[in-house]
């Protein structure tokens, strides 16, 4: 069975080549291990790079926009399914039906609504997929030393921490992601 890998990442390309090239090799690897990408349907920045990617190394895509962006001519049509849908919240629904896990790429408010939204999501049972952080130049590490802090003051609890996936290498993701063991992430909801 093809699984769905849901990636959230920028519109925008970001100042480092890094990010870009790191698109790219994503993008490949999905494709070159029989995956399928579910992310949010744009043409733009990180976005389009990874789409196209997988579509030029013979994978396929499936996006998820809101009509309004569409119309904001920000819609990739060249993709296997383009799904339009009316807002935000029926786009990061529709991605987390469709999605086997979930990676994060560098992005700004809207990759972190959606990483934090998932994340949430398992911890409170709403699924047991795998949550990762794809560590392209260090971009995540300010914030894990801020949930690390969290952890500390006794917010977060280290063993749902510990539940993230973190790595610079495309190839160790998934396969962590692959190898995932959801563990104690019923304790918020009675039986």
């Amino acid at each position: 069975m093809k699984k769905n890998i849901c990636v959230f990442c920028g519109a925008s390309e970001g100042n480092r080549l890094e990010y870009r090239t790191a698109a790219e090799q994503l993008g490949k690897i999905i494709a070159k291990q029989n995956r399928r990408l579910i992310y949010g349907g744009g043409n733009k920045g990180l976005m389009g790079i990874i789409a196209n990617a997988v579509l030029a190394h013979g994978g396929e895509v499936i996006g998820i926009i809101p009509e309004r962006l569409v119309k904001a001519e920000t819609a990739h049509h060249g993709i296997t399914r383009l799904e339009v849908v009316d807002n935000m919240h029926q786009r990061k629904a529709r991605l987390a039906e469709l999605a086997d896990g979930f990676i994060a790429m560098p992005g700004g408010t809207g990759t972190l609504e959606e990483v934090f939204e998932v994340w949430t999501g398992m911890q409170i049972g709403f699924h047991e997929k795998p949550v990762a952080l794809f560590d392209i130049a260090n971009f995540w590490q300010s914030m894990l030393s801020f949930l690390k802090h969290a952890v500390q003051e006794g917010f977060i609890r280290e063993n749902f921490y510990n539940t993230l996936i973190v790595s610079d290498n495309a190839e160790f993701v998934l396969k962590q992601m692959d190898d995932f063991v959801p563990k104690d992430l019923q304790r918020w909801v009675k039986k």
